[in-house]
C-alpha cells in the first residue's frame, strides 16, 4: 500500500514568522508532528511519502504513485484541506481524513469527498481503519469513545519531512489539560485528564532526531506541558541528564498554564534542559472576564508579578491575549496594551474571541442564538468574531486593530523586548561554541542593517544593545533573535489592519442591508 501524506496550507498568522523565516532560508516553522505520528501507527511495510504544502505542492508524480491519500488539518487550513480533497478525489484515489478539525467538524471533509474519517486520537481509530481496508471496505468512519494510552505511541516518522526546511521540530509529551475554560477546544478534544509518555519513550524520540542530525530549536507542543506536574519533572530529571551528555543539541520551548510561576523547582529544571521560551495563555488582565470563561487559575495570583518570576528564572514569556469576552468593559485593547507593556513580554499574540466548534462556549452561544456559522469559518487573528458579542462588534474590532498596531510599532517593541531581557535569567546550560553559518551571519546583518540604521530606532537598537551586553551580556544572543521576530510583526500587523477592515466595511455593508429588508418588509 501506498501511502501519500498531504498537510495542507496555512494562511498568513501570527505564528507563520514568514519574514524571518527568508532571513534563514527556510520555509515553514514546525512540522506536520500528527501527520508522521500516523505514518508511525500505521503497518510499517506500507510505503510512505510526506508532502507539506507550506513546503511545495503536491507533484503530478506523487499523485499518480499514492494508493491512498491521508490528510490532517486544523480549522484554520480548512480552504486549503477541502481543496485537496477534492484533488485527490479528481484523479480517482481514495481519501482518508483525520485531525482536529476533520474530528470536530466531520461533515465538511465528507461533503468535500473523503472517503474515510479518522476521528478523535489515533491510535484507537487507525488500527480500526486498517482493519476496514484489509477487508476490502472503501468507506467508513472510525471514532473512539476512550482516550488512548499514550505510552505506546510509536516514534514519529521524521525521515519522512524535508528537515531542512524546517525552523524547530516538534515533539510531545502529553495530551489534555486539566483546566475548564470555557472558548478552549482542547480539553474536548484530548480531555482534562493529562496523559504523558514515559521519559524513557521521548528521550528516545530525541535520540531518533539526533540520529538524523538535527541541532536546532524543539517545541514541546503539549497544550499545557505541566499539566501533569509529577510527571513532567520526572521527565525534565531525566531529560537534563540527557542533554547534558549529548552537549545541549536542542533548546526547548512550550506552552504552560501561568501557575508555573507557583513552581520555582519546576523553572529550575526547565532551565537547566535549555528551555529558554514558554507561550502561556494569559487572555485578559480584567479578572471578570477570567471568571466568567472560567479560567480561574489566572485569577490565583498576580498575573504581572507571575510572569516576572518566569523572567527571572531565565524563560522568555510569550503569551496570547483576547478580546471580546462577554461583558467585557470599552478600552479592553488598551487595559491588554498596558499588562504586556508593565509586563514587558515580548511577544503577544493577540486575538478576537471565536466560538470554536463544540467547546462550552459554543454550546452556549447556540442556545443564546448568537453564533454567526455562516461566512468565514478559517479561525484566524485575521478573522472577525463568529458570534454576537455583548458590545458593538465595530468597537471590539477597532480596539483589537489598535492594540496590534501599537504593540508591534518597531520603537515599542523594541524597548519592551530590551527591558524583558534586562531582567531574563541568565541560561543554565552551556552548549559548545560553534561557528555561524554563512545563512546565520547574512540574516544577523539584515537585521542589524534594518534595525540598526535603515529605521527610525536606530539610535534605540544600539543603545538597548550594549546596555544588554553590559548588563546582562550571557543573553544577547537570544535578544537580538527576538528583535528580529519584529521582521514579522511588522508585516503582519498591516495583514491584520486590512483584513480586519475589510470584513467589517463587509458586515456594515450586510447589516445595513438587512435592516433596508426589515424596513420594507414592515
Amino acid at each position: 500500500m501506498r501511502i501519500l501524506l498531504v498537510y495542507p496550507v496555512f494562511p498568513p498568522t501570527f505564528w507563520s514568522y514568514n519574514k524571518i523565516l527568508e532571513l534563514v532560508n527556510r520555509k515553514v516553522l514546525l512540522p506536520p508532528l500528527g501527520l508522521i505520528t500516523v505514518a508511525a501507527i500505521l503497518p510499517q511495510e506500507w510505503k510512505f511519502k510526506l508532502v507539506d504544502r507550506n513546503i511545495r505542492p503536491v507533484t503530478e508524480e506523487e499523485w499518480a504513485w499514492a494508493d491512498l491519500v491521508v490528510l490532517s488539518a486544523m480549522i484554520v487550513q480548512k480552504q486549503d484541506l477541502l481543496e485537496q480533497i477534492q484533488e485527490a478525489k479528481q484523479r480517482g484515489k481514495l481519501v482518508a481524513v483525520g485531525g482536529p478539525y476533520a474530528t470536530s467538524v466531520p461533515s465538511e471533509p465528507q461533503s468535500a469527498g473523503a472517503d474515510f474519517l479518522i476521528l478523535d486520537e489515533g491510535e484507537i481509530t487507525l488500527p480500526m481503519f486498517v482493519e476496514a481496508l484489509q477487508k476490502g471496505e472503501t468507506s467508513g468512519v472510525f471514532r473512539a469513545m476512550e482516550k488512548p494510552d499514550v505510552t505506546t505511541t510509536p516514534v514519529p516518522r521524521y525521515d519522512l519531512l524535508e528537515l531542512d526546511a524546517y525552523d524547530s521540530m516538534s515533539i510531545q509529551f502529553s495530551r489534555g489539560c486539566p483546566f475548564q475554560c470555557e472558548f478552549c477546544d482542547i480539553i474536548v478534544l484530548y480531555g482534562r485528564k493529562p496523559r504523558t509518555k514515559t521519559p524513557a519513550q521521548l528521550l528516545k524520540e530525541l535520540d531518533y532526531l539526533y540520529e538524523l542530525g538535527w541541532r536546532r530549536g524543539v517545541f514541546m507542543v503539549d497544550d499545557n506541558f505541566i499539566g501533569n506536574k509529577r510527571n513532567v519533572k520526572l521527565l525534565l530529571r531525566e531529560l537534563k541528564v540527557w542533554q547534558a551528555e549529548h552537549h545541549y543539541p536542542f533548546r526547548f520551548n512550550t506552552e504552560a498554564s501561568v501557575d508555573l510561576a507557583d513552581d520555582p523547582e519546576l523553572m529550575e529544571l526547565m532551565v537547566e534542559c535549555y528551555f529558554d521560551a514558554v507561550f502561556l495563555g494569559i487572555e485578559t488582565p480584567d479578572e471578570e472576564s477570567l471568571q466568567l470563561t472560567k479560567k480561574f487559575q489566572n485569577t490565583r495570583s498576580s498575573l504581572a508579578d507571575s510572569v516576572d518570576k518566569i523572567v527571572r528564572a531565565g524563560i522568555r514569556p510569550m503569551a496570547g491575549f483576547i478580546i471580546g469576552f462577554d461583558g467585557e468593559k470599552k478600552g479592553a485593547a488598551s487595559r491588554i496594551i498596558r499588562f504586556v507593556e508593565q509586563a514587558a513580554i515580548p511577544t503577544a499574540m493577540f486575538g478576537m474571541l471565536q466560538a470554536l466548534p463544540n467547546t462550552a462556549l459554543w454550546h452556549r452561544l447556540e442556545k443564546e442564538g448568537r453564533l454567526r456559522i455562516s461566512g468565514r469559518q478559517d479561525i484566524n487573528q485575521t478573522t472577525l468574531m463568529n458570534f454576537v458579542p455583548t458590545r458593538p462588534i465595530e468597537d471590539i474590532a477597532k480596539e483589537y486593530i489598535e492594540a496590534f498596531w501599537t504593540l508591534y510599532d518597531p520603537e515599542v517593541f523594541l524597548d519592551r523586548t530590551y527591558r524583558c531581557f534586562l531582567k531574563l535569567g541568565a541560561p543554565k546550560c552551556k552548549a559548545p561554541f560553534k561557528m555561524p553559518s554563512w545563512v546565520d551571519l547574512r540574516a544577523l546583518g539584515i537585521v542589524i542593517w534594518r534595525q540598526g540604521f535603515k529605521r527610525n530606532t536606530r539610535w534605540k537598537f544600539w543603545h538597548h544593545l550594549f546596555s544588554i551586553l553590559k548588563n546582562n551580556p550571557a543573553v544577547w544572543e537570544h535578544y537580538l533573535t527576538v528583535c528580529a521576530h519584529n521582521e514579522h510583526f511588522l508585516e503582519y500587523r498591516q495583514i491584520v489592519r486590512d483584513e480586519i477592515e475589510a470584513q467589517l466595511a463587509e458586515f456594515q455593508r450586510q447589516e445595513a442591508k438587512l435592516e433596508r429588508e426589515e424596513a420594507i418588509a414592515s
